[in-house]
């Protein structure tokens, strides 16, 4: 049903009481209550999805509208304070020059990257444009600063606003390319429905007579639970249909990452483990679900003693949370490489230190939600992830069902950065819509998506480092204890992960890395970009700054002269044969820095409370599943009328997956990007291109793409009898192949078809060789690396212990950059969590439960970006390229505390660096308290 369609229906049914406005000219009249939500009534009622919802609270900015042309969150309005005014929502913007022009520049400039925040984007850019069409870079961010987005950094947002101006007169973006598409900065493929409010998301779609799920959880860290009687709660209340408890699952009542680690249950049977987890799912209509209180459900609740931080874990007669983990270590990490006592007794100089981090909230702005139907035998859901075969191997097991009986559509999915790899909702959908035999919904508020999804892994962290007399590293060693919370989710990933990259990308001779991932009663600690390794680089990069000051060297000279370099040999023992550009990095920097420096000591020199600090963090990452296997599979078909179809299991999470793989598949096959249609994640048609996540899109799936292309070349070629140099053509249902003056021709629609009008195809699959890790950690951990260096200046107020960033400059190995454009996008993203990392974010069950009190940059948070792309080709890759995902984040944090350290001469060993932490340590450097 269209927006005009609901109108009518809407006037019709409530002409007496209905409220009349015009909604992107075009009059409407409602009859919802007028203490509605102005964003539920566009959404639910209009069919006006464009407007996101992601906090229901004024905090996020993704639901901004114009009200009589006044920028307002809609979900702070009621609607009866509409009637008779005039709203716009993004639906309507394509029809106003300056919102054309807007949607154009984002689309220019990759502004764009999952999509959730941009229709609000656009909306308060378009207020901004309407009163200054040119408007300056601090006019700019203070018109988007009450729009939250986790995936861009902002800084391209502020770049296609400033930009719109030069679309007014009616120009578009270059949707063609002239020559190869690899290299090209292409405007992402999945771009238009963003930018136009049309793309759909979990919660921008379900089928009509859908029910309404809720899951009702624990609001306790650790509590015994009993349940009285359901069926009579359910009669009692008009409207409710079904109470799903654990009784209820066909199939195991659990789930979880690991096949031998499914400890999370579905629906939590006698006690749970953590605020926030589910005891049941109450099933019906909409309004009578909504309206229950958690205190209205029969359900007895016995707070338990928890067990808090991985110490108390750990402690003497500690309780054990599962019973197979006697000890509440899930699993434990090595990495042991030379002698490193020995090491620590030659060095000249030895650093020592004990660093903390806490528990960090994803935060991306889609909250999870979806819907499930039961179509015969099988069941299809529809819903935000990241890692679509993953979701339906879970809910396969769940409801006792063979693989192919479960098709997962994946939504368009409005931020991950792991925090979808875990499912969260598909479970219970499944088993309610399965048992029901109805359509389910469901859709989580912002307080639930916060409290109920994985986290960062909190860290206690101590390490040591050592050098010679000429500051080269002899020895490393480190223990980390990582809080992988109530259950297991990533946390046998994280422990395995970290002790590969404690050392960080330096050549060490001596090394001794342990970790242990430990079992309590905070939330599941899962995936968040990097895998536990942003958490390591900060102590390791800290020790490395004391071990150069006490070597009397330059920070960035210290790490060139220790830098792992091709040929060199990594603590597991694995030989680097390519593409290492950490010293290409450094290099690029060092008149950066040299300028930064002599910047700081300016400034510094008339000594007033405010003190400029310079930092510099290196990083390297291994691109994909840690020795493990890690395949991915693509398809490319041509069909009898002339279609090329490009069948790609990969999710795109906003990271440019679409876009980065059609380019690598069009050369390789030599056909243009605008030929192929696009078939994305629907498990049953494609192929499994594995999980989105660990960086490994464009190397592993781009691989498999660029060999399913190749593959449907060959045989093009094959059946001309052409050569490898020929050049393809595609009109209508012929193809050209022409080659040195000879002409070839293929009439597709003569040839056999395969039942779905395929006539030639090509599948090609790659999984990156690695060797699994030992019991010392020796051992192929994985095909390549990504490597990276980063600057940070900074000032420091010494009297508060505030800071402000003034610049980041980043040097990036990318292999090779296949849309330096979505390359560029991904650096900024990364480094504006990186920076939420180092300075803002603290998640504390209980406590910062939302976009309020958990607080994320904003635009005004991030400073300007210099970007360096060293492109040290992977021999591999595609056309040599790697990942950018968790590269772009993991240095920006240590770069900063590095640069605090540089302003104040304090060293900061927990994050956040929050001010009242700072304030107390300047006080104890002074000796005050």
């Amino acid at each position: 049903m269209n927006i005009h369609d609901r109108s009518a229906l809407a006037a019709t049914a409530h002409a007496a009481d209905a409220i009349a406005f015009r909604l992107n000219g075009t009059d409407v009249a409602l009859g919802d209550a007028p203490d509605s939500r102005l964003s539920e009534v566009l959404r639910a009622s209009l069919g006006a999805t464009g407007t996101k919802v992601g906090c229901d609270a004024g905090d996020c900015g993704a639901c901004t509208v114009l009200i009589d042309e006044a920028q307002a969150c809609a979900c702070l309005v009621p609607v009866g304070q509409i009637a008779g005014r005039d709203v716009l929502t993004v639906e309507g913007l394509a029809e106003t020059a300056i919102g054309a022009a807007l949607q154009q520049a984002f689309q220019l400039h990759g502004a764009a990257q999952c999509g959730i925040c941009t229709p609000g984007m656009l909306m308060a850019a378009y207020d901004l444009l309407r009163r200054n069409p040119q408007p300056g870079e601090r006019e700019t961010l203070d018109a988007l600063g009450g729009v939250l987005c986790r995936c861009t950094g902002y800084l391209k947002i502020v770049e296609a606003v400033r930009d719109a101006h030069r679309f007014m007169g009616g120009g578009t973006i270059v949707t063609e390319v002239e020559g190869p598409s690899i290299g090209s900065r292409l405007a992402r493929l999945d771009g238009a429905p963003k930018v136009a409010g049309t793309e759909r998301y979990g919660a921008d779609t379900a089928p009509d007579d859908a029910l309404w799920l809720r899951a009702i959880r624990c609001p306790h860290p650790r509590a015994g639970f009993t349940l009285g009687d359901i069926e009579a709660f359910v009669a009692a209340r008009p409207g409710l249909v079904r109470v799903f408890t654990a009784q209820d699952v066909p199939g195991e009542n659990s789930f979880g990452i690991y096949p031998h680690l499914k400890d999370q249950p579905v629906f939590s049977t006698g006690e749970t483990r953590y605020r926030g987890e589910c005891v049941l799912a109450v099933v019906g209509e909409k309004e009578a679900v909504e309206a229950l209180s958690i205190d209205d459900m029969p359900i007895s609740w016995e707070p338990l003693p928890a067990m808090v931080g991985s110490a108390a874990a750990l402690a003497e007669g500690a309780f054990t949370l599962h019973d197979f983990v006697p000890d509440n270590v899930l699993t434990r990490g090595r990495v042991e490489r030379g002698d490193v006592e020995a090491g620590f007794a030659q060095a000249t100089h030895v650093a020592h230190g004990a660093f903390e981090t806490g528990f960090v909230e994803h935060a991306y702005i889609e909250p999870e939600a979806g819907y499930a139907k039961r179509i015969g035998d099988t069941i299809e859901i529809f819903a935000c992830t990241q890692a679509p075969y993953m979701d339906r191997d879970e809910v396969a097991r769940v409801l006792g069902l063979p693989l192919e009986s479960v098709r997962i559509l994946p939504s368009a999915c409005g931020g991950g950065f792991g925090g979808k790899l875990d499912v969260s909702l598909q479970p219970m959908l499944a088993v309610a819509a399965w048992v029901l035999d109805r359509p389910v919904r469901c859709v989580f508020s912002r307080i639930e998506s916060m409290i109920s999804s994985t986290k960062r892994h909190p860290s206690s962290i101590r390490a040591k480092a050592a050098c010679d007399a000429q500051g080269r590293l002899v020895a490393y060693a480190m223990e980390g204890d990582f809080d992988t919370g109530a259950y297991a989710s990533w946390g046998p990933t994280v422990a395995g992960r970290v002790p590969v990259h404690a050392t960080g990308p330096y050549r060490v001779p001596h090394v001794r890395n342990l970790s242990r991932a430990i079992y309590t009663n905070g939330p599941p600690s899962g995936a968040f970009r990097g895998f536990g390794v942003p958490q390591a680089a900060l102590a390791q990069e800290s020790l490395f700054d004391d071990l150069a000051t006490a070597a009397g060297l330059d920070r960035l000279e210290f790490r060139l002269i220790n830098a792992i370099r091709a040929g060199d040999t990594t603590p597991s023992g694995q030989r680097l044969e390519a593409s290492a550009g950490l010293a290409e990095c450094l290099e690029a920097l060092k008149p950066h820095w040299q300028r930064l420096l002599a910047d700081a000591a300016a400034f510094n020199a008339s000594e007033g409370r405010t003190r400029r600090g310079v930092g510099i963090g290196c990083m390297w990452y291994g691109i994909g599943n840690t020795g493990m296997s890690n395949p991915s599979t693509m398809r490319v078909t041509l069909s009898q009328d002339g279609r090329v179809t490009f069948w790609n299991g990969a999710v795109d999470i906003g990271q440019g997956s679409t876009t980065v793989l059609t380019q690598i598949a069009a050369d390789a096959l030599g056909l243009p990007v605008e030929r192929f249609d696009l078939v994305l994640g629907d498990t049953p048609l494609t192929f499994d291109a594995g999980k989105t996540s660990a960086s490994r899109q464009t190397f592993v799936s781009g691989r498999a793409a660029e060999a399913a292309a190749a593959a449907l070349r060959a045989e093009i070629l094959r059946l001309t009898n052409a050569g490898p140099s020929a050049r393809l053509a595609l009109e209508g249902t012929t193809v050209t192949v022409a080659e040195n003056g000879v002409v070839a021709r293929i009439d597709l629609a003569a040839l056999p078809a395969q039942p779905d009008g395929t006539v030639l195809e090509g599948i090609g699959s790659f999984d990156p060789p690695t060797v699994p890790l030992d019991a010392m950690g020796q051992g192929v951990p994985y095909a390549t690396y990504g490597f990276a260096a980063q600057i940070a200046s900074l000032d420091v107020d010494l009297d508060l212990g505030t800071i402000r960033l003034n610049r980041i400059v980043a040097a990036h190995d990318v292999g090779r950059a296949i849309n330096p454009m979505l390359v560029e996008g991904q650096i900024h993203g990364g480094i504006a969590q990186g920076i939420g990392l180092a300075l803002m974010e603290e998640y504390l069950p209980g406590r910062t439960e939302n976009l309020h009190d958990y607080l994320i940059p904003t635009a005004g948070d991030v400073p300007p970006i210099d970007i360096i792309l060293v492109e040290d080709p992977e021999p591999l890759g595609p056309s040599g390229a790697k990942g950018i995902g968790e590269p772009a984040l993991v240095p920006t944090a240590p770069a900063i505390l590095g640069a605090i350290r540089h302003a104040t001469g304090v060293t900061p060993r927990q994050v956040p660096v929050l001010p009242h932490r700072l304030w107390e340590l300047l006080r104890a450097k002074e000796g005050r308290s």
